[in-house]
Order: structure tokens, then sequence, then C-alpha cells
């Protein structure tokens, strides 16, 4: 494929060759693989090139050599794994950064100012709650929350002219509630603000928020996209070049920039993200189905089942569930911590979407910061994360945890 790069040292520009007419109608397993890019144009070589260097040879004063002139800037690794973000979430660019959360912070340190509002889920993840009640509130900023597929609540939510953007999770960590995109699009759009989407529990395989009207697609790349519990990383995908300029911005004005090799590694998995995610789907939610079924469980929290009060919304909106499952335990508090302490597959650990499967209890462990506010989630809830091990075996696994509690 041929490669013509711009000389704007802040984004480099790569534009496909006739090849890239083929991609146009390609699955997206195909995409995975080959979309935003082809071998490397230099050698052939078919796994891209890990790019260290820190400063790069300009021809001239002014003129950076292909586009690029210092690594925080842009790494030609970088640009590979932004090419092929930007065409697996259907967008017009995309922006790596080195964790969802920095990802998350550029969004809100570029689109919002002192005295700004925002919306958000009313069981958002622990570390996004953290950043707007406990840092960026600090600063001046307001929130409101509030179940988002309940239109009429967040529309009373909404202040006309301070009200900047809606910041959705769909679905929820880690109560897996879902929300209607396009709706929510619609409502916020009416009222001047953005829709922003935290598509890291789908991942851009069982959903694409910008073909839904979305302004902002966020990503903790850690989760499904890398998917091999070995790399931290971070992406907003979004179709607004001008907002995508705003946010390469503030990313080279504060340096919240991957390194190349967590890049390569993000590319890496994001090459079987389909096998990987239609398998744990599968899994999740044979085990939800199996949870459903046992006394010591008092609820499952999935979308996959036809008892999910957002059920019919996700399979409209969602190609499959997804391979996270929530559930809470009968025996409360302590009937959760002993399950949690009891699984031999399930690793006991924080995180989400590898191929290994995690437990965790949310309260104490990824939503530790929400404990005593609105936005805890109950203390006798356990997260899992389904990873590709046998099905039977995690099946045996978590019933043989749920079966020893009182033992």
């Amino acid at each position: 494929m041929s490669d013509t790069r711009g000389t704007d040292a802040t984004h480099p520009v790569r534009t496909l060759g006739p090849e890239a007419d083929v991609l146009k109608a390609a699955s997206f397993e195909t995409l995975a693989i080959h979309g935003g890019f082809g071998p490397d144009e230099a050698t052939g070589a078919v796994v891209p090139p890990i790019y260290t260097a820190s400063t790069f040879a300009q021809d001239a004063v002014g003129q950076p050599h292909a586009g690029y002139e210092y690594g925080r800037t842009a790494n030609p690794t970088r640009t590979r794994l932004e090419e092929r973000l930007a065409v697996l979430e259907n967008g017009q660019t995309a922006i790596a950064f080195p964790s969802g959360m920095a990802a998350g912070d550029a969004v809100l340190g570029t689109l919002c100012q002192p005295g700004d509002h925002v919306i958000i889920p009313n069981d958002v993840y622990g570390g996004t709650y953290r950043l707007v009640d406990k840092v960026l509130r600090r600063w001046g900023l307001s929130y409101g929350a509030a179940p988002l597929v309940d239109l009429d609540r967040v529309r009373e939510l909404i202040r006309p002219g301070q009200t900047k953007l809606i910041w959705c999770e769909t679905p929820t960590n880690p109560l897996l509630a879902l929300a209607d995109i396009n709706a929510l699009a619609s409502l916020a759009h009416s009222e001047g603000a953005l829709l922003v989407v935290d598509n890291t529990f789908a991942s851009p395989y069982l959903q694409r928020p910008l073909d839904l009207g979305a302004d902002i697609v966020v990503h903790s790349t850690t989760k499904y996209l890398a998917g091999h519990s070995d790399v931290i990383g971070g992406a907003v995908i979004l179709r607004d070049d001008a907002i995508g300029d705003a946010i390469r911005f503030h990313q080279n004005s504060t340096g919240a920039v991957p390194s190349p090799f967590d890049a390569w590694l993000t590319l890496r998995g994001i090459q079987t993200l389909a096998v990987r995610v239609s398998q744990q789907s599968a899994t999740a939610l044979s085990l939800a189905r199996t949870l459903t079924t046992h006394p010591a469980v008092e609820r499952v929290y999935y979308p996959g089942l036809e008892t999910h009060p957002n059920h019919e919304l996700a399979a409209r909106q969602m190609s499959k569930f997804g391979g996270m499952i929530s559930f809470t335990l009968a025996g409360g508090e302590d009937a959760a911590i002993h399950v949690c302490n009891s699984v031999q597959i399930f690793t006991l650990a924080e995180s989400l979407g590898a191929v290994e499967s995690l437990i965790s209890l949310p309260l104490q462990m990824t939503h530790a910061s929400t404990s005593g506010s609105e936005f805890a989630p109950p203390a006798n809830l356990v997260r899992l994360s389904v990873g590709l091990e046998s099905a039977e075996d995690l099946t045996s696994d978590l019933i043989g945890a749920l079966e020893s509690i009182g033992g």
C-alpha cells in the first residue's frame, strides 16, 4: 500500500493505496488484521516495526521528515495503532493514550471548562467517578448522575448552555446496565451537548457507538482490545477533525502518550479481538444461565439473559452480549468474599477483558473510590471477566465455590 504523510508534525496522515477499496466492504475480522495499513513499506515486514526513536531527523528547519519530529508528539508505531482503531470504530481519527483514564481525562479536559456541567451514569466505573468527583470537581466541573436508559431523568439533569457532554457507559461497569446510544445522542445534540461513549466493555466488535450517533468513543485498550493482561493503554476515536485536533493538542501539551512497545502490543492483541470476544460471549452466556439456577445467587446481571431489563436493547444494539457478568449473593458480603477467595481457575484480580478469567469484588477493588457514595455497588456483588478457558471448567469452578459457602 502506498504511504503519503502530511507535514503536520502533530498528526502524520497516511493515505491507503488502491487496495483500500477492497477493505471498504470487508468484515470486522478482516479489518482487525488488515485495516488501516499494510506490510511495512520499507521492508515488507507483515508485522509493523517498533520505532523506539525519541527524536527524528528533519529534512530542513521547519520540515519534519514524513511528519515526525519528536516522540511525544507522534511516533510511527503509535500512528499505526491509531489507524487501526479508527477503522475498527468507523471513525475519522483515533488518538492513543497510555491508559483509559488518560484518554478520559483528555476528553474532559479538552471539552470542558470551569463552570461546565456533565452527566454520568449512576453506576459509573469507579475510576471515572474518582476523576470527575475528586479531581475535576475541584477544578470547577459539576456533574449529575442518572440511569442513562431513563431519557426523562437525563433530560431533567441537563442544564441549558452549561451541560457540555453526556458520559455514557453501555454496558455499565459493574452492573451491566444499557443505554440507548442513538436516543441518547439525539437528546444530547438537541441540547447542544456531545455524547461520549466508553465502549470498553463491548469493544468495537460488539458495538460501534459512532455509527449509532455518538460523537466520541473512549476505550481502555488495556481490556478487550489488547486482551492479554500485559499492557496498559487507552484511546479516543471520533469523526470531528476539529475536536480531534484539540484533543491531540491537549495530549501533546500534557505528554500523555503510550510507549511504542505498548502501542505494538495493543496492535498485536487487536488481531484476535473477534475470535476472543466471540468465544468469551458464548461462555459468559452459558455461565450466566447456570448462575440464575443456583440458590446461593440472589441476582445475575448479564444483558444476554432474557430477564435482563435491557435485554431487547442489547440485542438491537450489540452483535453479542459480551464476556462480563455480575451477580449478587444471597448470603451477603461475607458470601461474596468467600466465593472470590474460593475459586481456583478464576484469578482474583482487577481489570477485565483478557484471555484468563478474572473475579473481583467491585466495592473493595475496582470501585473502592465510590464507597459511601450513591455510586457504590452492592457489597455482595461479584464481577466476572470470562476468559478463554473451557466453559465446563469455569462452571465447575464457580459451582464449587458457591457450594462451599457456609462450609
